[in-house]
């Protein structure tokens, strides 16, 4: 019986415990942001505390000291691949995010020692780089900290650090050209979509006729589609070969129409209506 009624205390006990458990908010909650730039995943993992209207920068943050740059444990910067931040090229891999601010300029300092809790044991022979960037005014009061990725284009990035009134950015390039082009030369082969799809991302997004022109040739000689003829004359075009653009507009014209999926068709004749205008 004593047994019994032990058991019975144990377990009233456990209940209790369990429904006496509390859900809060934490003070500063855990952030991440996530950004595709071109071919380079950037991905930022950080607590964000609040301004709780506390003089944050000189105040709470004191210049001129080693900030984690959020609270909790360090900052964490990753990148999918290769980049290049103040012109050191940065190995692919997470790095820890510090900063000195300063009235008129912090140093940003990327270390390669992920697992820190704060600056406790932060060892500047583990930096991979430091640079210095300016702080400006943010045309916006920031309650949370935050880091943003903005900016981006297929080339490059910018990395924001914003809270109170102030607002650090620094650039971080990509390699997209070289990497996107690595990938053209080990996958291409002789299909007319594969040489199609080079064509375009060559003219489209690098703006390099010559590659674009060649491509879409080797395209249009494995398999002759209103596609590749479409992406050769607007090449052509911009090339200011106006009367050879005409004539893969209008083959495009033909083969489209005789096509199941023909989903440039308006795109093809206006085409063909402006340019012949021009001649």
């Amino acid at each position: 019986m004593r047994n019994m009624m032990t058991l019975l205390l144990a377990l009233v006990a456990f209940s209790f415990t369990a429904q006496a458990q509390m859900e809060l908010p934490q003070p500063s909650p855990e952030a991440e942001m996530e950004q595709m730039v071109g071919l380079t995943e950037i991905e930022i993992s950080y607590s964000s505390p609040g301004v709780k209207g506390r003089e944050i920068f000189g105040g709470l943050v004191p210049y001129g000291k080693i900030w984690r740059t959020g609270a909790n444990k360090a900052t964490a910067l990753s990148f999918s691949r290769d980049v290049m931040i103040a012109d050191t090229e940065i190995p692919a891999g997470e790095y820890s995010l510090f900063t000195i601010p300063g009235e008129d300029e912090w140093t940003i300092i990327l270390n390669s020692e992920t697992e820190l809790w704060g600056t406790g044991s932060y060892d500047e022979a583990n930096d991979v780089v430091r640079f210095t960037a300016t702080p400006e005014q943010h045309e916006e009061f920031v309650e949370r900290f935050r880091i943003l990725v903005e900016d981006f284009d297929n080339e490059k990035a910018h990395i924001a650090i914003e809270w109170a009134d102030v607002v650090v950015t620094f650039p971080v390039m990509v390699h997209t050209k070289k990497q996107a082009y690595a990938s053209i030369e080990e996958t291409l082969s002789p299909s007319w979509q594969r040489y199609a799809q080079a064509a375009r991302y060559a003219w489209e997004q690098e703006g390099d006729l010559d590659n674009a022109g060649l491509w879409a040739s080797e395209s249009i000689a494995v398999e002759s589609t209103w596609y590749n003829h479409w992406i050769m004359g607007e090449v052509l075009a911009e090339q200011g070969d106006t009367e050879a653009a005409l004539e893969h507009m209008n083959m495009a014209l033909k083969l489209g129409n005789e096509a199941e999926n023909f989903w440039y068709k308006s795109r093809v004749e206006e085409n063909i209506e402006n340019w012949t205008a021009k001649k």
